[in-house]
């Protein structure tokens, strides 16, 4: 078996330097390109290596000839470190994500900042708190809802959205943010003011948490005027629900049911911060991954013929497999970052193993994992044919996103009704490419279809 396995293994080895070597290369020529090109120099180099296929490249490169690279510069200002310690291949990746005891999530200051003072258990180690949390959050989060009842909200809210579209279709606004915050209001029971408001919110505190690794003092300030105000609303809404005496079947009725039966962790309090957590991981994610797989399934005609196709059989599998192969070259977050507890090291007993001092923190790439071609087969091609397993495009382990299942089944069914539509297409110029509007993520993006 082993004299089998060497071939495929020396196979994998080469491809690790062909993928490292073109990378290089190809890295060159952006840079000989940005200086010929005229203009900021520095801008453009800094926007090709942060693009997509830019981080690609780094990452190929970096696999070749430093898979685990440890620093002292401090790049993340936002949470406490000593230095920067970046992971990219598979194997490594995953051993950060599931040695809790050694890299720490490093979420609870901003976290206890954005509720007032408590925790949300993404914030927390492997603790009773944290066991007591997502079990209670699991009862009222079930993995049944999802064909029961939330596919069948968020496939019922894009088909009406899209046919109001008429022929033409500004996604994030008409679409993905609508259907995320339809979810919000009649599978969560939290509705929000307005849409627009809860959809500036969760955006916003979602950047504050996982995106802000500079520490803006400008998003700073807005994060807390608006969790001030998120706090005051969801406390409201919790009182009213129960001063109401109302039996919804949504997550925040289950959540009263379980406190009027005594259990524990779930005072209004508790039940107040667990939706915070969870509402700002459900709607800007859910349209920003859903708008990320389109503008990818849209740069690759035969990805998006074969898409359209799916569509239009309902062959929800099928779709569901390029939606997501889409979002492996282009995931919400490129990186999941941990801070080192304790002296410790990467890949011991390894040409790559790599001390990591304590309070190091550890920026371990997800989107290296799933290219590298030690571990993913083919790895550099758009295949429909990966097990879901190869995809980490939520996290991994411990804390993988908690709505994981949820953005499973909901990306294809917010996107299927315009998959299916025919000539679909990018709108002309800038009007037809992602619009961040200052922001991580899609504001604007403006796509055109023929009538059925």
């Amino acid at each position: 078996m082993a004299l089998l396995n060497l071939p495929i293994a020396l196979w994998r080895r080469l491809l690790l330097l062909v993928q490292g070597c073109s990378a290089l290369i190809l890295l060159l020529w952006s840079g000989v390109a940005a200086l010929l090109s005229g203009g900021p120099i520095g801008s453009k180099i800094a926007a090709s290596l942060t693009s997509p296929v830019g981080q690609r490249r780094v990452f190929a490169l970096l696999r070749l000839i430093q898979p685990n690279l440890v620093l002292k510069r401090v790049l993340v200002k936002a949470y406490a470190n000593t230095g920067t310690a970046l992971v990219t291949r598979r194997e490594d990746v995953t051993e950060v994500l599931t040695r809790d005891a050694d890299f720490g999530v490093v979420y609870a200051p901003r976290m206890e900042m954005i509720t007032g003072g408590e925790n949300f258990f993404l914030g927390m180690q492997d603790t009773p708190r944290y066991t007591r949390d997502t079990s209670n959050m699991k009862l009222v989060v079930r993995r049944d809802d999802v064909p029961e009842i939330v596919v069948p909200l968020a496939s019922a809210a894009a088909h009406t959205l899209v046919k109001a579209a008429g022929r033409q279709i500004d996604v994030p606004q008409m679409l993905t943010i609508p259907v995320a915050a339809e979810l919000l209001d009649r599978y969560f029971g939290t509705p929000g003011p307005s849409m627009n408001e809860i959809a500036d919110w969760t955006t916003t505190l979602f950047w504050y948490l996982f995106i802000d690794l500079a520490a803006d003092p400008v998003l700073d300030a807005k994060a807390r005027d608006v969790s001030a105000r998120f706090r005051a609303w969801l406390d409201t809404l919790i009182a009213e629900r129960k001063a109401g005496g109302q039996d919804r079947e949504d997550v925040l009725g289950r959540c009263l049911k379980m406190q009027a039966g005594g259990a524990p962790g779930m005072a209004d309090l508790d039940i107040r911060n667990n939706l915070i957590g969870l509402l700002i991981g459900e709607l800007p994610t859910t349209s920003a991954a859903a708008n990320f797989a389109l503008d990818e399934l849209l740069d690759r005609p035969d990805a998006l013929a074969g898409a359209q196709a799916a569509a239009r059989a309902g062959d929800d599998e099928r779709l569901a497999a390029y939606i997501f192969e889409a979002l492996r070259f282009r995931p919400l977050n490129p990186v999941i970052y941990r801070r080192a507890l304790r002296d410790t090291h990467i890949a011991d007993g390894t040409l790559r193993a790599r001390h990591v001092p304590k309070g190091r923190m550890v920026m371990a790439s997800n989107l290296s994992a799933m290219f590298d071609p030690l571990a993913v087969p083919d790895a550099g091609r758009f295949r429909i044919d990966r097990p879901w397993e190869t995809y980490m495009l939520w996290g991994y382990g411990m804390h993988a996103c908690f709505g994981a299942h949820l953005n499973r089944a909901t990306l294809p069914a917010i996107l299927k009704p315009l998959l299916a539509k025919p000539g679909l297409r990018r709108a002309a110029g800038a009007a037809g490419r992602i619009d961040a509007g200052g922001t991580p993520f899609p504001v604007h993006f403006h796509l055109e279809f023929e009538s059925p």
